[in-house]
């Protein structure tokens, strides 16, 4: 059964005034949170859908597979939210698309947000999730990808960090809109679609608390990239973090690492949440997917850098 999309000026005209609603630095946490959580059920789940609730290094956490539910690959996903908000209800949709399109298990990580939990709580509940799938749910370090959105994002290169560094890398990573520098306060604007700088920065402290913004656990912007596994980059153009996101492209590629980065002059900031509604969303989704379940399964990486713009259309079921 195909899906039903809405147009994207439609979707755009929808999500602007929800976005400013709920992303307001005059809110608190605690109902950013809620409003978050109150639209959630408005992206849907793929058909065939199985969300199987569970806990990775004793975080909440589910399971989400779409058609055969035994899956010998996986992907482990960090959600966005600026670390201080997002859920795996806010982004199980998405989750479910990407696992339909890398064919893969992917798994959903409950980390601990600020500013209850700063820095580096969120980073070593997704180190320990990574490490629980090896050794506990029958997957080597070669058939797990890490993704993530934003925040998550940022989340999953500072994740790799780690593990690289201690010996095990990631089959792949991939990022959507990473935000690698929280601390950085030079955005050429104050506001896209969907974030403003008033709340990302607010939350980018609480996540800080007493610690280093230097740190590249906190910053891999500011770190060290050599070594990272293949990475598959999406952003859009007029976002807030545009440049930020061009600088660790450019800096990625100066580290030697395998890049494909692609520039979307439509979407706004994390748009593949609404795959279930908006083409254009679904055909990003289907990319990222793509190009994780590729690695996933290669027994061997092909060290290239690709600069893309938009992937070809393609129907989506």
């Amino acid at each position: 059964m195909k899906a039903f999309f809405v147009p994207l000026p439609i979707v755009a005209a929808a999500l602007k005034p929800f976005y400013r609603l709920a992303l307001n630095p005059r809110l608190s946490f605690r109902a950013q949170r809620a409003f978050l959580e109150a639209a959630a059920p408005a992206q849907t789940l793929p058909h065939g859908t199985v969300s199987q609730k569970m806990t990775l290094a004793g975080r909440k956490a589910e399971r989400v597979t779409v058609g055969a539910t035994e899956r010998d690959t996986a992907i482990l996903y960090l959600h966005g939210g600026a670390y201080t908000i997002g859920s795996i209800n806010t982004h199980r949709s998405l989750a479910a698309h990407l696992a339909r399109e890398s064919a893969s298990a992917v798994y959903v990580l409950d980390y601990r947000l600020a500013p209850e939990n700063p820095y580096p709580a969120a980073l070593d509940d997704a180190v320990a999730a990574f490490r629980e799938l090896v050794r506990s749910h029958g997957f080597t370090a070669d058939r797990i990808a890490i993704a993530g959105d934003s925040a998550g994002g940022g989340l999953t290169v500072a994740t790799a960090r780690r593990l690289v560094d201690d010996g095990t890398s990631p089959a792949a990573l991939g990022l959507i809109s990473p935000w690698v520098d929280p601390g950085a306060r030079d955005a050429p604007k104050d506001r896209d679609l969907v974030v403003n700088t008033g709340w990302s920065y607010s939350s980018a402290d609480a996540y800080l608390g007493a610690g280093d913004p230097l740190d590249q656990g906190f910053a891999p912007l500011l770190g060290n990239l050599d070594g990272l596994p293949p990475i598959v980059m999406h952003v859009g153009t007029d976002e807030v973090l545009y440049a930020q996101i061009t600088a660790f492209a450019d800096k990625l590629r100066l580290s030697g690492a395998e890049l494909e980065h692609v520039e979307y002059k439509k979407l706004w900031h994390v748009a593949h949440l609404q795959a279930s509604i908006l083409r254009e969303a679904a055909q990003a989704v289907q990319h990222m997917g793509a190009y994780l379940g590729r690695k996933v399964r290669a027994s061997t990486n092909d060290a290239s850098q690709v600069v893309l713009t938009e992937p070809a259309a393609s129907d989506i079921a």
